[in-house]
C-alpha cells in the first residue's frame, strides 16, 4: 500500500506530544466531523476518537456492538474534518481473529490516523496477557509494514473492571511490562486517579502513562506531577453533550422555556467551521 508521508510526519508528532515537559497531553475524546472542529478550534494539539461516544452517535450500545465499517467511516471523517493527528480508540479491535484484527489497522492508517487505543476488556476475565501481547505485537507488524509510527496505546482495564480487588496494581504492572515488550508505545490504566497510585505506576512504568478523567478527578497539571503524560476524557465529552440537548428538549417539551439555548452557537459560526468542506468522502 501507498505510504503517505503526511500520516508519518503526523504520527512522529503525536509521538513528540507524550514527551515530558511542563504540561501533559490531553485529549478532549470527540465522536463526529463537527466535535473534532470544536475541539481543534479550542486549542487541541491532538484529537482523539471515543469508542462509545462513537456507538451511541451511530445507535449502539458502548462495547465492540458498532460494526466494524460504520466505525471506520466514523473515524474517516473525524480524520478528514482537522488538520491535526488522530487517535483511535478501536475498543478490542472490532474481531477477535488476527485477519479481523489486520483489517482494522489496516482500515485505521488508511482513514489517516496515527494512534490507537487498544483494551483487554471486553470479556471476563480481562484477556489472557500473552493473548494480548501477541496481539498488540500483530498492531505493530501491520502498522511496520505500513511505514507508519503507529501510537499503540495499551488499555488495561485491570482497575476499572474490578476483577483485581487485591492485586490491581501488581496486575498492572506486569501487564504493562508485557504489552511495552510486545511493542505498544503507552500503557492507559482508566478507573484510578488517585494520585498515590499513579506516582507509584508511573515510577515503575517506562512509557508514557494514559489517566483517564471526569468530574471529581485531579486536574491535569495535578495528574502531571504524579507523572501522568496524557490526560483522556473519553465519552464523557459527549454524555455532556447529549446531558445538554435532554435539559434543552424537557425545557422546551415542558413549559416552552427556550432559555436553554441562550448561549449557542450561530449558524455562521457551524457553517465557518466546514467553510473548506471535509477531506473526507464516503
Amino acid at each position: 500500500m501507498t505510504l503517505h508521508r503526511g500520516s508519518v510526519t503526523k504520527a512522529e508528532l503525536f509521538h513528540k506530544l507524550h514527551d515530558a515537559g511542563p504540561t501533559p497531553l490531553v485529549l478532549v475524546n470527540v465522536w463526529d466531523a463537527a466535535s473534532a472542529r470544536v475541539v481543534q478550534e479550542a486549542g487541541a494539539t491532538a484529537i482523539a476518537t471515543s469508542s462509545s461516544a462513537v456507538s451511541w452517535s451511530l445507535g449502539f450500545r458502548d462495547g465492540d456492538h458498532v460494526p466494524w465499517g460504520l466505525a471506520m467511516a466514523a473515524l474517516g471523517r473525524v480524520v478528514g474534518a482537522t488538520k491535526l493527528p488522530v487517535t483511535a480508540d478501536i475498543e478490542t479491535g472490532y474481531g477477535r481473529t488476527d485477519d479481523e484484527l489486520r483489517a482494522t489497522v489496516n482500515g485505521v492508517l488508511d482513514a489517516g490516523a496515527v494512534g490507537i487505543n487498544i483494551e483487554d476488556s471486553g470479556a471476563e476475565p480481562l484477556t489472557e496477557i500473552n493473548e494480548q501481547s501477541r496481539r498488540i505485537a500483530l498492531i505493530r507488524a501491520v502498522a511496520d509494514e505500513r511505514g507508519i509510527p503507529l501510537f499503540i496505546n495499551a488499555r488495561t482495564d485491570t482497575y476499572l473492571s474490578g476483577q483485581y480487588p487485591d492485586n490491581a496494581y501488581e496486575e498492572t504492572l506486569h501487564r504493562a511490562d508485557s504489552y511495552l515488550k510486545a511493542g505498544a508505545d503507552g500503557i492507559f490504566v482508566p478507573g484510578v486517579v488517585d494520585l498515590h497510585v499513579l506516582h507509584e505506576l508511573s515510577s515503575k512504568i517506562p512509557a508514557p502513562l494514559n489517566a483517564l478523567a471526569g468530574v471529581g478527578a485531579p486536574s491535569p497539571l495535578e495528574l502531571h506531577d504524579a507523572g501522568i503524560r496524557r490526560v483522556s476524557i473519553g465519552g464523557n465529552t459527549a454524555k455532556a453533550a447529549y446531558a445538554k440537548v435532554a435539559r434543552v428538549a424537557k425545557e422546551i417539551l415542558g413549559d416552552g422555556n427556550w432559555a436553554g439555548l441562550a448561549g449557542t452557537r450561530s449558524h455562521d459560526e457551524m457553517d465557518a467551521l466546514f467553510a473548506q468542506g471535509p477531506k473526507y468522502r464516503p
